[in-house]
């Protein structure tokens, strides 16, 4: 299965791509009538495919996205601090009881274009193609709480925030950490040196393949998937960046994803 959500300019929209082992193809478009940020749209993608599945009485299910934030979380590499974010992961692995086998993996965007093309078809409102199902969501496959306050913000202001927040969430950026969360990785690189706590020296052992020291002055980088090596930075030169990015020119004239991009 493979599953992608989107927020666009005409509304929030997920699709989903099923194939067999035979090769049969299933498409569902789902238009989503309430608001939510990318995140969420990635959420709802993967919730209401595994719904799906077991509707189709699907025991085995590997299930591929090109959210590296819900695979990170549902598969627990990353940690949730939304709480909204949390509601999803729990529900995911409620539903993942129901399953004999099932397996998330992360793959780039290019290889989730089919999805993509759903959620467009989705935004366009118009007659769904030939071999498509389509389904309606008025309101949130999980039960959001008091988190789902912002969600009624006015949708220019909604986007804003979830743009912060979401970038906060992919970077990484843990504000409750009294030091610098690159000393972990630079302990590791350069002096060999772990967390005390087994299961977090195991996490920085683990993602601290990704990294890389680099020049005279032994700055951390990080290999993206793309292979571009890209700098790290502090929390607070973080902060800084997304702020000019929010409210300098590219203020309020990129959608959350762009913004996020821009960023990066």
């Amino acid at each position: 299965m493979y599953f992608d959500g989107s927020l666009m300019m005409t509304g929030v929209r997920a699709g989903l791509l099923f194939i067999s082992p035979l090769g049969v193809h299933m498409r569902y478009v789902i238009r989503i009538h309430f608001a939510a940020s990318n995140n969420v749209a990635e959420y709802e993608a993967l919730v209401n495919g595994l719904k799906i599945a077991t509707e189709l009485g699907v025991r085995r299910l590997d299930v591929r996205g090109d959210s590296q934030l819900v695979i990170d979380q549902v598969m627990k590499a990353s940690n949730c601090h939304d709480p909204k974010m949390e509601a999803y992961c729990k529900e995911v692995r409620r539903l993942e009881d129901k399953f004999h086998g099932l397996d998330l993996v992360h793959v780039a965007r290019r290889y989730n274009e089919a999805a993509y093309e759903l959620t467009r078809i989705a935004s366009t409102r118009g007659t769904v193609p030939p071999g498509a199902f389509s389904r309606d969501l008025h309101e949130p496959s999980v039960d959001l709480g008091s988190g789902a306050g912002i969600e009624t913000a006015p949708a220019q202001q909604t986007n804003a925030v979830e743009a912060l927040l979401m970038a906060a969430e992919v970077m990484e950026v843990r504000a409750s950490r009294p030091f610098d969360w690159r000393t972990p990785f630079l302990d590791c690189l350069i002096r060999c040196e772990l967390p005390e706590d087994q299961s977090e020296a195991r996490r920085i052992a683990r993602r601290a393949k990704s990294y890389v020291i680099y020049g005279d002055d032994k700055e951390l980088y990080r290999r993206s998937t793309t292979g571009v090596l890209q700098r790290c930075i502090t929390i607070e030169e973080g902060r800084k960046l997304l702020e000019d990015l929010h409210s300098g020119t590219c203020g309020h004239h990129a959608a959350p994803r762009t913004l996020v991009g821009n960023a990066f």
